[in-house]
């Protein structure tokens, strides 16, 4: 999509937003006073008025927010084919390992990037007896100029919920901390902690942290190696 193009609906989307705002200002018309057998003369209350945003002020700000800064680059420098080692874990047992891939595509002009998950891991079926379940998941990231936050948003084969987190990067470690919560069955959620280190333009980690009764636990940790 083309710089015009964006101007355009930018456009659009803030005249639609001005229009919105002018109508939510003009008054409701008032019902008529029931007779009364009052004869003072009534005063009427001085009329108000709240300056509209100015159109030019608030154009130029959304544009400025349209464009795109180094945060984006640095999600951006992720776009390529990786190979994936997974561990899960869990308090008193040998971590389970797997291996899986990833491609992470850049977007609408580097405005976003999206992975596309995959890999085979050990389930229990519906006899209880663990069986090799193939894995698809896919992530969808960016940065918000509005939040001045990074988004993540997570969905995979393992259910049907669409989970989101905020996030910042530290540039004196290369690693990116997110925050959010999880709802596996209604009503029980749980705080948890995503931490993305950048190794090298070929290699990052991902960690994975679970709030457990006030107590932080790393349940996963995917090493990155991006393919040749």
């Amino acid at each position: 999509m083309n710089t015009r193009i964006i101007s355009a609906l930018i456009a659009l989307v803030a005249i639609a937003f001005i229009a919105s705002i002018a109508s939510a200002q003009t008054p409701a018309p008032q019902p008529s006073a029931p007779p009364t057998t009052v004869t003072s003369p009534v005063v009427s209350a001085p009329a108000t008025t709240t300056a509209s945003p100015n159109e030019a002020e608030m154009m130029k700000q959304m544009m400025e927010l349209a464009k795109l800064n180094e945060n984006h680059k640095l999600l951006a420098d992720l776009a390529g084919s990786w190979s994936t080692s997974v561990k899960m874990m869990e308090p008193g047992k040998e971590p389970s390992v797997s291996k899986g891939n990833v491609t992470f595509k850049s977007i609408m002009n580097g405005r976003y990037i999206i992975g596309d998950h995959s890999g085979s891991m050990k389930m229990p079926g519906a006899d209880g007896k663990m069986k090799d379940f193939a894995f698809k998941g896919m992530s969808i990231d960016g940065y918000d100029n509005v939040k001045q936050k990074f988004i993540s948003s997570w969905m995979d084969n393992l259910g049907t919920g669409i989970m989101t987190m905020e996030g910042t990067y530290d540039p004196a470690t290369k690693t990116f901390t997110y925050t959010g919560e999880t709802e596996m069955v209604p009503g029980m959620k749980t705080p948890v902690r995503a931490v993305v280190k950048i190794t090298d333009k070929n290699h990052h980690t991902f960690e994975w942290y679970e709030n457990r009764g006030g107590q932080e636990t790393k349940t996963l940790e995917i090493s990155y190696t991006r393919k040749k």
